[in-house]
């Protein structure tokens, strides 16, 4: 059988880890020697018990695998701090870290919009319909409401959740955002995701969308790790 032919827009693993390094070294200068010193930390502690018990060798190859998980763990973490404060105080921030979440959720960018560049972003999930806003509680609550309400004259039966994101009273910040969608309850199937999502594209959208492109670019590739 013929081979797919690869993607040549999309980076390997390899290229992957260098383009997160950059981003890393860009945001925090000292995030990259702390996953070194993480990885190398763990490493000589097993090469120490190694030399004190007599299984050196043993304990070498152990020492090497879980160096390389910690190091990983440690760079992925810090990767992520490194996308929320690049992303931070950014028009479409919280766009960029819902397009990055992992599951079945369909985003929906900027599906509202007001001239001071308050936004509302809709994910359709297992949960069902969540409503995130962008920009001072006391202009976005109008803008959630007004979104509430038109949701649901196409999807009446589905429940409607709304979340403001931002650093005020009553808001969740960007770092939580993805936790705080992950422990919403799951009131739908898989199929009816979908047909929710499709009969909510059929809405036209009458706002303007804000000056400047929403920063997808900011969103970081995840490595693949087996």
């Amino acid at each position: 059988m013929a081979k797919k032919p690869e993607d040549p827009e999309r980076p390997g693993r390899i290229k992957q880890l260098r383009m997160i390094a950059q981003i890393i070294k860009e945001a925090n200068p000292k995030g990259m020697p702390i996953v070194y010193a993480s990885a190398l930390g763990t490493l000589a502690l097993f090469i120490v018990i190694g030399l004190v018990t007599g299984l050196f060798w043993y304990l070498l190859v152990i020492g090497i695998m879980l160096a390389l998980t910690v190091g990983l763990v440690v760079f992925g973490q810090i990767a992520q701090k490194s996308q929320y404060s690049m992303l931070h105080g950014q028009v479409g921030a919280a766009a960029a870290i819902l397009q990055g979440m992992r599951g079945n959720w369909e985003v929906t960018p900027a599906v509202a919009v007001n001239r001071d560049q308050d936004i509302v972003h809709r994910v359709v999930g297992y949960p069902g319909i969540v409503l995130v806003s962008e920009g001072p509680g006391s202009r976005v609550q109008k803008m959630l409401v007004a979104e509430k309400k038109r949701v649901q004259r196409v999807a009446l039966d589905v429940p409607v959740y709304d979340i403001q994101s931002g650093d005020g009273e009553g808001q969740i910040p960007l770092a939580k955002l993805q936790r705080h969608l992950m422990k919403l309850p799951r009131n739908l199937k898989k199929p009816a995701v979908y047909e929710i999502n499709n009969r909510l594209k059929a809405l036209p959208q009458t706002l303007p969308m804000p000056k400047g492109p929403l920063p997808r670019g900011a969103r970081m590739p995840r490595p693949k790790m087996r």
